[in-house]
C-alpha cells in the first residue's frame, strides 16, 4: 500500500447555545474578530498548528489539522479558553469531520492521457489546458483524486482516513488492470 499524508482535516461541532464573539476577542490573544470581513471569530493555535472558526450561533468549524487527534485537541484548548472567559460550553462535543485532504505517490510516472481513455469516462475530467491534473471521481469511497503525471495524487472529499487508503488501493488496481501501472 502507498503512503499517505494527510495534509488537512476539516471538522466542525457545536460549543453550545450561542457565543459572545466580541467578548471572547477581546479576552484572548489568539482570537481575531472583523465581522465587517467575516461573520465568525478566527482561533489560531500554534499547537497543534490549527484555525478554528467559531460562530455566534456556537458552531465551530477547526481547520488545518494533520489528524483526527490534532482536531480533537484543537477543539478541546479553544473550548477550555472560551470556557475560561465563563461563558457556559458543551461538555464532550461530538466532532464530525467534514473533509480530509490527504496526498500520496504511486512512486512513477503515469500517462494521464492513457488514463482518460481507458477509465469511466463519466467519473474522469481531464483538460491539460485547463489543469495539470486528471480529476477522478469515485463512487466508493466518495472522494474525488487529482491524479498528476509525476504518480503523485490529492485526495480530497474523504470522512476518514481509510477512505484515503481504500480509494489509492482502488486507483492502483484499476491503473494495473489496464497495464498503466506497473
Amino acid at each position: 500500500m502507498a503512503k499517505i499524508k494527510i495534509e488537512n482535516v476539516v471538522a466542525s461541532t457545536s460549543l453550545g447555545e450561542e457565543l459572545d464573539l466580541q467578548k471572547i476577542a477581546s479576552s484572548l490573544d489568539e482570537a481575531e474578530y472583523e465581522p465587517k470581513k467575516f461573520p465568525g471569530l478566527i482561533f489560531r493555535l500554534k499547537e497543534p498548528k490549527t484555525a478554528t472558526l467559531l460562530f455566534r450561533s456556537g458552531k465551530v468549524v477547526c481547520t488545518g489539522a494533520k489528524s483526527l487527534e490534532d482536531v480533537r485537541r484543537a477543539i478541546n484548548k479553544v473550548a477550555k479558553a472560551v470556557g475560561s472567559l465563563g461563558i457556559p460550553i458543551k461538555k464532550n462535543p461530538e466532532i464530525e469531520v467534514q473533509n480530509i485532504v490527504a496526498s500520496s505517490d504511486l512512486g512513477t510516472g503515469i500517462n494521464l492521457n492513457a488514463i482518460a481513455i481507458s477509465l469511466s469516462l463519466e467519473k474522469v475530467e481531464y483538460e491539460p489546458e485547463q489543469f495539470p491534473g486528471l480529476v477522478y471521481r469515485l463512487d466508493k469511497p466518495k472522494v474525488v483524486v487529482l491524479l498528476f503525471g509525476s504518480g503523485k495524487l490529492v485526495c480530497t472529499g474523504a470522512r476518514k482516513p481509510e477512505d484515503v487508503g481504500e480509494a489509492v488501493d482502488k486507483i492502483t488496481e484499476e491503473l494495473k488492470a489496464v497495464d498503466l501501472l506497473h
